[in-house]
């Protein structure tokens, strides 16, 4: 079997469907990406389902039934005619081919470690700090009373210690706990806890139960960690191996930076006669009428990535070949969006989303505008309403790439909607953030509605970066100190950049 275009560009061998079928991923959805991968060409339903009664999975008319119903033609395939094709630069196709086993990991675990973990001591020798580090760097202890917690540490220690001192020689190793400084939980009868005179904490007399058992709880946890440990593998190779994986990714980003790309909007879509070409890197805008649409796709020829709505059926209209280039798909992924239990739903169109991302209010592809202009031979108010429209698209295109994910927001409604657009591996606002983290610069950002067209930074600020103490969560603030919501941020880049 010849290796198909698809297969090249998700980097894998062409699958097999019959050794897929038994997986417990492999739905009747992914069973169709599988067969269409197989093939390496568009096929019909009843084409699919054919295959699938040859691979011993359905009958044909069992399976055509369900392939009707598991909604064939949503991302990553699409519908021309009768025919499935899939997008072999969707993420989400790429995320199935790792689910049904069909590539490995992107960072591959190292082997275990065959090692043989050295014994433990037994409950009567005192626990050591180096047992504590292992049992409890960055373990969750809510389920450990404070009884216990503390009586570790006074073992490790081997002499009393204040309440705080305690606490600290907790949190230093995980800060997942519930251990306070309060003693009052000490006092009760038969503690294992004595609050001495000068306040500081002790291990009663009679307590030696309790310390046992505390020991053999932390020394327990010692093996678990060693355990995992040995399974995780050397921890220098993994390194390694997500050093190079980290620099594939800075190769893949600087390959995607280096696209050149274009929006595209039409008029009418069918049998366009007015054409609009945005150039993204460029910040250009073209626009095409009447004769002039002939030269539009040899323009087209030179970009990289298209981007319009509809973008397939624009470019057929067009008459235009994409062979393989990328293809951006600007309009809604789901046409509908389920709102409660009662069956209520919401229309997805581009004009709300643009709304909704950018705050830009717009009457995007209004078509009775647009055929009025036409009709009346106001060109120019109609090629206004294509400029504006491509400027929207550019908004909404430039909001998806920063943040991998537009915002979908309608009376209460306010949550992630798909970005397919957004390549995996261009800068995104998190990894911007954490370049301005590491080389100690801040951002400049647009804040709030979409900037406007002509001059976009020129309602930029700056923005500095802050983490927690875990250096898990960043956030922005503003010169003034003021935290900056990023669902807002329009636009980002490295205050270095333009110096």
């Amino acid at each position: 079997m010849t290796e198909s275009e698809w297969c090249r560009s998700l980097g894998i061998t062409p699958p097999r469907l019959d050794s897929v079928a038994g997986r417990r991923e492999a739905n009747t959805f992914a069973l169709l990406l599988v067969a269409l991968l197989e093939r390496g060409e568009p096929m019909t339903l009843a084409d699919v389902a054919a295959r699938f009664e040859s691979a011993g999975i359905a009958s044909r008319s069992r399976a055509l039934l369900s392939l009707q119903r598991c909604r064939p033609g949503r991302p990553p395939v699409y519908r021309e005619g009768d025919l499935y094709h899939v997008d072999p630069y969707d993420h989400e196709l790429d995320m199935w081919a790792f689910r049904l086993g069909l590539r490995p990991p992107e960072v591959a675990p190292p082997p275990p470690t065959p090692t043989e973990p050295a014994p433990l001591p037994g409950p009567d020798v005192a626990l050591t700090a180096s047992e504590l580090d292992e049992a409890w760097k960055g373990a969750r202890l809510h389920g450990w009373s404070a009884q216990r917690l503390a009586v570790a540490v006074l073992d490790e220690s081997g002499g009393p210690l204040t309440p705080a001192e305690v606490v600290a020689a907790v949190t230093t190793r995980t800060k997942l706990h519930g251990l306070t400084s309060e003693s009052a939980k000490f006092k009760r009868q038969g503690s294992a806890i004595d609050v001495l005179p000068d306040g500081r904490w002790a291990i009663a007399a009679g307590a030696s139960r309790t310390v046992k058992q505390s020991r053999a709880c932390v020394r327990d946890r010692v093996a678990l960690a060693r355990h995992r440990a040995a399974l995780r593998g050397d921890p220098a190779v993994h390194a390694l191996r997500r050093a190079e994986w980290e620099k594939k990714q800075a190769a893949r980003g600087a390959q995607l930076a280096g696209m050149s790309r274009a929006l595209l909007v039409a008029f009418p879509r069918t049998r366009p006669r007015v054409a609009v070409l945005l150039d993204v890197g460029e910040h250009e805008i073209t626009t095409f009428v009447g004769d002039e649409l002939a030269t539009l796709r040899s323009r087209l020829a030179a970009y990289d990535v298209l981007g319009a709505v509809d973008v397939r059926g624009l470019l057929r209209a067009l008459g235009f070949d994409r062979g393989e280039r990328r293809l951006a798909e600007l309009g809604p992924r789901e046409k509908t969006l389920r709102l409660d239990l009662h069956g209520r739903t919401l229309k997805v169109t581009t004009a709300l989303l643009v709304h909704s991302s950018c705050g830009v209010d717009t009457t995007f592809g209004d078509e009775r505008n647009l055929a009025e202009y036409l009709a009346k031979g106001e060109i120019t108010q109609l090629c206004r309403q294509l400029e504006s429209d491509v400027q929207a698209l550019y908004s909404l295109y430039q909001y998806g790439r920063l943040h991998g994910a537009l915002r979908l927001r309608w009376g209460s409604l306010d949550e992630p909607y798909p970005a397919p657009w957004a390549y995996v591996g261009e800068p995104r606002l998190h990894t911007l953030k954490r370049s301005a983290l590491a080389m100690n610069v801040p951002l400049e950002v647009v804040v709030g509605n979409a900037p406007g067209w002509r001059e976009p930074w020129s309602r930029m600020r700056l923005a500095h970066v802050e983490q927690d103490a875990s250096g898990w969560r960043t956030w922005l603030v503003d010169e003034d100190g003021l935290v900056i919501d990023e669902v807002e941020v329009q636009r980002a880049r490295l205050a270095v950049a333009i110096h």
